[in-house]
């Protein structure tokens, strides 16, 4: 399977799951009829022919493919007693370029232009006199001729749905009477699944809260979403983590990361005493940590956005060097080198005004970062000189008894071991040393000499006495006692 044809799939799948669960519950109310058929149709034809087209006969490949799917709902009014009439259409569908997937299944394919859109909306609609409402998926996305598209179809309510490449959906109508209740019907992603999407977006800013704050219409932009989605988000994780506040200030949500295990604060005290409260040296350092923070947290909004006024001043500056190259006459080039020292000197002064904004925020960090330090010290309890040298001493003391008990607990052990023993074990271990002893001696090994020849009386012991043969060896005293003497 390419990646390609299992990734619009995956978007052909989610997005009718999601909006057929919409369609249904908007059944009798926005979508007017009280009996319902629903109907599911494909391309799986066309799909099978373009598969011959290319020499493939992989059935199993044909389940790998998105077939163009759509899901129609057909609503239905009683009349008199046993007719009905039509009451409206609602249809989800699905396009992508079946040709490129099957024939090119390495490229992603193009995205929907205007002609085929165009075509794909007037073969969905049937009876002209219908209301039909019509929401459209591309799975590689429109060109913008298609997006910017306006149907004016009589009774046809035409919305375009698109991936938008964050894992959402960019879902807008095609009309400018399109009721905006309709085109919440063919987002197939839920609103927990956008706060929890949104939710992950703000965790990944995770270290600019350390130095910094984030805004809720930053975020907004990021994950496009609407900004009610991504305030709701701010304040799920606020509640679930207690270093992170929020504060609204030109109506701009903010998050920052304050003190932790701050107290409550006092209701009674007004912005003057808190300053006051904050440049003494008394007072609960975690609210001042807080105070400290959101001064911060502001200030970094501050300077993000002058650092967003030069970008867009240098890239209007680039865009006059441009033109003033390209002019060839000295009147405009007077007027582009006019307009150029002036947009350099407004430069000039966004950086000096951003760099304040840097020193201020690093001289609120540094008293932020004392402060902290001064709480997690005041937390901790540590104990002082005295009682760490007591208990110093009397750690000592305790391992030394320690030591000592257990140095007589393994003597007893070892006289215990010795008086539990028989007296035959105790003969039959020295017989196991005595053993050992002897293998551990090293015998030295015999040198190899040639054999000595046989000598005559070796050969001869075994002839009778009376047969051996005499020899000049003396005799011994007892063989002289044996003989008698001579007469």
């Amino acid at each position: 399977m390419s990646v390609n044809a299992e990734k619009a799939m995956h978007l052909e799948a989610d997005f009718l799951a999601g909006v057929e669960s919409n369609l249904h519950a908007a059944e009798g109310g926005l979508l007017r009829g009280s009996i319902w058929q629903t109907a599911r149709l494909d391309d799986e034809d066309r799909l099978r022919a373009l598969l011959a087209e290319n020499r493939t006969y992989d059935r199993e490949r044909l389940k790998t493919l998105p077939a163009n799917r759509r899901v129609a709902l057909y609503g239905f009014e009683k009349r008199f007693i046993f007719g009905r009439r039509r009451t409206g259409v609602a249809i989800a569908s699905t396009m992508s370029p079946l040709s490129a997937l099957v024939g090119k299944p390495e490229e992603a394919g193009p995205a929907i232009g205007l002609g085929e859109l165009h075509d794909h909306v007037h073969k969905l609609v049937g009876e002209a006199n219908m209301p039909h409402v019509i929401g459209v998926c591309s799975t590689t996305g429109f060109t913008p001729q298609a997006r910017d598209a306006k149907f004016s179809i009589p009774k046809v309510s035409v919305v375009l749905v698109e991936p938008d490449g964050q894992g959402g959906w960019r879902v807008h109508a095609a009309g400018d009477a399109v009721d905006d209740r309709l085109v919440k019907l063919f987002d197939p992603e839920k609103e927990s699944d956008k706060v929890d999407r949104a939710r992950e977006m703000i965790e990944s800013y995770s270290a600019e809260l350390v130095t910094g704050s984030l805004s809720a219409s930053t975020v907004a932009k990021e994950v496009n979403l609407p900004e009610h989605l991504v305030r709701k988000s701010f304040r799920q994780l606020a509640d679930s983590d207690a270093e992170l506040k929020i504060v609204d200030r030109d109506g701009q949500l903010l998050m920052y990361r304050g003190a932790a295990g701050s107290g409550s604060e006092k209701k009674s005290m007004n912005m003057i005493d808190k300053i006051k409260q904050l440049f003494s040296g008394e007072g609960d350092e975690a609210e001042k940590i807080n105070l400290l923070a959101e001064r911060r947290a502001t200030l970094t909004q501050r300077r993000d956005r002058f650092y967003e006024d030069i970008a867009k001043l240098e890239k209007k500056e680039a865009g006059l060097l441009e033109e003033g190259k390209q002019a060839r006459s000295a009147v405009p080039r007077r007027r582009i080198a006019a307009q150029m020292a002036q947009l350099r000197k407004d430069i000039a002064r966004q950086n000096t005004t951003g760099a304040m904004l840097n020193q201020q925020i690093n001289i609120i960090s540094t008293d932020i970062h004392n402060l902290t330090l001064i709480q997690q010290g005041d937390l901790a309890q540590l104990p002082d000189t005295e009682e760490l040298t007591t208990h110093a001493v009397e750690a000592e003391e305790m391992l030394e008894s320690l030591r000592a008990d257990s140095e007589m607990v393994g003597s007893l052990e070892a006289g215990i071991e010795q008086t539990l023993m028989s007296d035959e074990e105790q003969a039959i271990l020295k017989e196991f040393e005595s053993h050992d002893a002897g293998a551990e001696t090293v015998e030295t090994p015999p040198s190899v000499v040639s054999p000595p020849e046989k000598s005559p009386r070796v050969a001869n012991d075994s002839l009778p006495t009376s047969a051996r043969p005499e020899t000049d060896e003396p005799e011994s005293p007892d063989s002289r006692k044996a003989d008698p003497e001579p007469s």
